[in-house]
Order: structure tokens, then sequence, then C-alpha cells
């Protein structure tokens, strides 16, 4: 009775090693760049970005000599630092990074993949913290490239005229590393409402409502509206925008300040992130 116990016990198998964090971040890189959609979108999708806001300075080049003597005095640095980073392709670069963000967590949901994540690694919460990690960098690295072709394209197509800008310009830095960064700050506000949603239509309007749609039923001109305004990333990015050297800026009654907007920078992804661990790991697959 005992011998068949013991050859049991020696051949039973040893338990698998945990997953290390890095091993984690391996596997969301490969799932993330295994997507067809995503390699197809990043390199389309930002070629689309850096040829609209390309497409706002060759306008100012060929209409250049037909401005009036009021435009042409104020065009630098207002004009020229807009024609890099318009509005625009702030707002389109909003809803392709939140749609991305949540696509990569909301894809894993439809497909019925994520059941086989959790499976393979219980720990949910390391494993959205690695996807999270994966996410980031990769749109930091989108958004980086992004933000700096475009201000340096721009520039040159505008300097054809001597009216273009340099990156020692007082507060074009900052302009730059904020619309790099607007990138990641979205897509990780469509990963949170990938998370809460799980539905890739629904998660794909909410993320345009949130961002988008919300701010413009608000005003600056009253103070708890221009309140909440200010606290929306697109805001914060238009203000981290705003050049030093400009006089008055956009002359608001209720204006926020550079501080205020790295802040909101930092407080939407932190929070999307922290609902995302929460959420799911209290509800089921």
């Amino acid at each position: 009775m005992t011998a068949p116990v013991t050859s049991a016990r020696r051949w039973a198998p040893t338990p698998a090693p945990r997953a290390r964090f890095g091993d984690l971040l391996a596997a969301e890189w490969l799932k993330l760049r295994s997507l067809r959609s995503m390699r197809w979108a990043f390199p389309l999708s930002a070629l689309a970005l850096v040829l609209l806001n390309a497409n706002a300075a060759v306008a100012d080049y060929q209409n250049w000599p037909r401005y009036d003597e009021g435009i042409r005095a104020n065009f630098v640095p207002g004009w020229a630092y807009r024609d890099a980073f318009t509005n625009n392709s702030g707002i389109s670069l909003m809803l392709i990074a939140g749609s991305l963000g949540a696509i990569t967590l909301v894809g894993e949901y439809s497909t019925g993949l994520v059941r086989t994540s959790f499976a393979a690694v219980p720990a949910r919460r390391a494993l959205l913290s690695a996807k999270a990690a994966v996410l980031t960098a990769v749109m930091l690295v989108y958004g980086a490239v992004i933000s700096v072709v475009s201000f340096l394209l721009s520039q040159a197509i505008l300097s054809g005229r001597d009216i273009g800008l340099s990156l020692g310009h007082p507060g074009a830095w900052r302009g730059v590393v904020a619309s790099a960064l607007l990138a990641p700050v979205c897509a990780l506000v469509g990963l949170g409402l990938g998370a809460l949603v799980r539905h890739s239509a629904t998660t794909v309007v909410t993320v345009v409502t949130v961002l988008l749609l919300v701010p413009n039923f608000l005003t600056p001109d009253r103070y708890w509206s221009a309140v909440v305004y200010h606290l929306f990333p697109f805001r914060a990015w238009q203000r981290l925008g705003q050049l030093d050297s400009l006089d008055g800026g956009f002359h608001e009654r209720y204006p926020s300040t550079p501080g205020g907007a790295w802040l909101v920078f930092l407080l939407w992804p932190l929070v999307s992130v922290l609902v995302t661990l929460v959420v799911v790991d209290r509800r089921d697959v």
C-alpha cells in the first residue's frame, strides 16, 4: 500500500516558478506587437498627424504674402508654434491614443484571450500593471516621434519665410514635451475605461465622451465651470502649449497655471491605472 504512494510522490510534478515581472512585460509586448491592427495603426496614424500639422505650416507659408501687417507682427511666435501642434491634431491624437489604449484590454475580452492570460497568470494586478507599463512606454515613443517631427518639419517649412521657431525659444520645449505626453496620458485613460466598460464600441464612445464631449459643455467664464474645465487633459495640453513669450495668452477670466496643467497630466493616468487594477481584481471574466 505504501509503494504506490511513494512512487506517486516521487514523480509528482514540481510547481512551475512564478512569473517574474520582466516575463510579464515581455509577454505584454509580444501580445501588443503581434496584433496586425496595431502594426498598421501606429505608423499610419503617426504619419497622418505629422502631415496634419505640416499642412497648417504649408497653408501659412503660401498665404504669407496676403497677410496684413497685424497678422505678420503677431505671427511669431504664437501662430508659428500653433502650426506645429494644431488643435485638430491634438484632438485627433487624443482619440487615437485613447482608442488604442482601450483596445489593448478590450480586445482581449472580446476574443476571450483574457481568460487564457488570467489562467496563466492568476495575479491579475501584476499582469495589468505590466500591460499598463508596456502601453505607457510604447505610447510615449509614439507621442515623442509625432511631437518632435511635427515641430521640426513645420518650423522648417516656415523658415522659408523666416518665420520659424527653434527648440530654444522660451516655452517651446514645454510644448513639445506636453504634446509627447498627451499620447500615453490618453492611452491610459482608454485602458481604465476599457476595464470598466469591457465592450469595444461602447468603450470608444465613452473615451470620446469623457475626453472631448464633456469639456465642450463647460465654459471658462464661470469660476466652478472653469475649474472643472481646466481638469481635462485637452485643456491642460493647450495651457502647456502657451509660449512664455506671448503677452496675455488666451486672456481667460480664470486661467490655469502650468503647474496645475502638469498635475492634470499626472493624475489622469494615475487614477486610470488604479481603477484598472481595482476593477480587474473584483469582476469576473
